[in-house]
């Protein structure tokens, strides 16, 4: 076709990217603004451990990156006291109910990015605009990577942190194409 073709395109991967590294950054604030207070009680007893036997405390933002992780279905990984590792979602093992809302979060807010993605690409038809909005992966994929490797907590000779494969694949590409796309495609819907 022409040029202005061209320029939806590329107006679409970047306005898809930054879309999606939006996502990312709000998803992981709204977790530390709501759930900060509750995961500081969680940690009290653990860093008296840890002061104890003089390791570091667990900070608040990083356990607030475990929580964000696992709003996407990633487990968090921890050495076992007996030996070897064991692994965790810690909403899933939570006693709140209203805790399992964050899992709503992650997908909402890529909808909304591939909302943002399809509109920016002026997408006419849901399968321009599911790919458009396909591209939030393109700012999501590297922050989740980065979150993985930031969120880790040395303890002992082990680490606790989000599982990599999972957080790369499933929180960092399947969440953002599939949900992405979603939202992309819907914007083509609402453009009329």
């Amino acid at each position: 076709m022409s040029v202005p073709d061209r320029s939806n395109r590329t107006q679409g991967i970047v306005g898809g990217a930054a879309a999606g590294a939006v996502a990312y950054v709000l998803g992981y604030l709204v977790v530390y603004v709501t759930q900060g207070d509750r995961i500081e009680e969680g940690l009290s007893g653990i860093n008296f451990f840890a002061d104890l036997f003089g390791g570091d405390p667990i900070s608040t933002w990083q356990a607030a990156g475990w929580m964000f992780y696992n709003a996407h279905f990633v487990d968090v990984n921890a050495p076992s006291l007996i030996g070897g590792a064991q692994s965790g979602n810690l909403i899933t093992q939570a006693d709140g109910g209203s805790l399992s809302l964050l899992f709503v979060l992650p997908p909402l807010l890529l909808i909304v990015a591939g909302l943002v993605a399809g509109r920016t690409a002026g997408a006419s038809d849901p399968a321009d605009g599911a790919q458009a909005g396909a591209f939030v992966l393109a700012g999501y994929l590297p922050l989740a990577v980065i979150g993985a490797f930031l969120f880790r907590y040395s303890v002992g000779d082990g680490t606790v942190a989000p599982d990599l494969v999972t957080a790369v694949l499933l929180a960092g590409a399947v969440y953002p194409a599939v949900f992405g796309a979603i939202g992309g495609a819907a914007s083509s819907l609402l453009s009329d």
